[in-house]
């Protein structure tokens, strides 16, 4: 695992990678402002918080806390939502990523299976969705534990973890593999897939780390399939 994203960051500065690295700098910081405009929109402009959870206490401590911090807490609404809609932009560089990672660490492997962008906008648009709409249902979570330890910090990389480290194996596994032999592999190794979605997440919420973050999760995926993909093939020998 510390090898895996170990050689991913080692491999930021390579020239094969250059291009990526910016790509994937000038989409995470547009998708950053995005979110932020339509959670500082949802949160002073709409009532798109006004549930009636908790016989409207939630709508309360949100109106309270929006009264109070303002700015403060449409930051903190985007750094939670930012690692979800963040994985848009995976499909537009996963493949150049990829190649370039591959032609460095791992010359002798055969063409891909032909992903097409279709299977891969699929798996993105999936695990996407799934994760905006699970982080907003967490909200509430989020909010009413937000000054009472880090309870919401467990809930936010638990979820996220788990939908990440799934997110970028499929997109990386399935370059190379069925369906069903990348599900075969992902049972395998789920614990470290999951933990592997946890770095990811907790690098996504690093400051300007997390602009390049995908790019890193991208490289570090593709190392981690390979060495799961030889472990399984060394003891099917």
């Amino acid at each position: 695992m510390i090898s895996a994203f170990s050689r991913a960051f080692g491999q930021l500065s390579d020239k094969s990678l250059r291009k990526v690295v910016w790509i994937g700098l000038a989409g995470s910081l547009s998708i950053f402002v995005i979110v932020w405009l339509a959670i500082g929109f949802a949160l002073f402009q709409t009532d798109l918080f006004s549930t009636g959870w908790l016989f409207g206490v939630f709508d309360w401590i949100v109106e309270k806390l929006t009264d109070v911090f303002g700015g403060v807490l449409v930051m903190i609404a985007t750094w939670f939502l930012f690692p979800a809609v963040v994985t848009l932009i995976v499909s537009f560089f996963l493949e150049p990523a990829a190649l370039a990672v591959e032609k460095k660490h791992y010359p002798d492997l055969p063409e891909t299976r032909g992903q097409d962008l279709k299977e891969v906008l699929r798996i993105t648009l999936k695990f996407t969705g799934l994760s905006i709409l699970l982080n907003i249902l967490a909200l509430p979570i989020y909010v009413v534990f937000f000054f009472l330890g880090p309870l919401n910090l467990f809930v936010f990389y638990g979820l996220n973890g788990y939908l990440l480290g799934r997110e970028y194996f499929e997109l990386i596994a399935h370059r190379r593999m069925e369906p069903l032999q990348a599900t075969h592999l992902r049972g395998a190794f789920q614990g470290q897939m999951f933990l592997a979605g946890v770095i990811i997440t907790f690098l996504m919420t690093i400051p300007v780390v997390n602009l390049i973050a995908p790019v890193i999760a991208t490289a570090a995926m593709l190392h981690l399939v390979q060495n799961w993909r030889n472990r399984i093939d060394a003891v099917n020998k």
